[in-house]
């Protein structure tokens, strides 16, 4: 940041725009501001004349007061912010920070509240559907034993025989044991 007469012209035409603006009664001028030990640094320090004695400085209160008041004015004057223009003994006045317009725990409970409900509905909806479709079946299977065959079923992608059950079915495992063993 080069720091020349020319930025220096404009800190003491803020500093006094700040003042005049403090104190509406004041007509400080551009020449009341005085900037004292200045180095290469951009480090000095100022004080403010009273304009109509231009002997008595203005006390350090009222011109701490003044630059805190109109202290964003300056820092856009030189395209600063609070943490790269300093001035000692005056608190740096942070903007307060931005607080939403509905609480952070309010959004996410409705997010949570959203995403149980459509849970819900869902659980509901596939139940419903699964319902329905074991209705279909049954009903398809109650009129297909009403005339006394069902179709090829599918077990495990293996294609199982039709069944006449009318006239019933015999378990040819079951009925060899019937031999092997002799009766008491």
């Amino acid at each position: 940041y080069v720091w020349d007469a020319n930025e220096e012209y404009l800190f003491k035409a803020v500093v006094a725009f700040a003042m005049r603006r403090y104190s509406s009664k004041s007509t400080t001028q551009i020449s009341n501001v005085l900037l004292c030990n200045v180095t290469d640094r951009v480090s000095f320090w100022f004080v403010v004349t009273d304009s109509s004695e231009n002997v008595s400085t203005i006390p350090g209160s009222e011109v701490e007061a003044a630059i805190r008041m109109n202290r964003n004015r300056i820092n856009s004057a030189f395209l600063l912010s609070d943490r790269t223009l300093q001035f000692l003994k005056i608190t740096s006045t942070l903007s307060p920070p931005v607080e939403p317009s509905t609480p952070v725990w309010l959004i996410v409970f409705g997010v949570v509240l959203c995403l149980i409900v459509a849970g819900i509905v869902f659980l509901i909806v596939a139940g419903i559907r699964q319902r329905k479709k074991k209705n279909k079946e049954s009903t398809k299977r109650e009129n297909l034993e009403e005339k006394g065959e069902v179709t090829v079923a599918v077990e495990n992608g293996i294609p199982c025989e039709t069944l006449d059950l009318k006239a019933g079915h015999v378990n040819g495992v079951f009925a060899a044991d019937d031999e092997r063993f002799t009766s008491l």
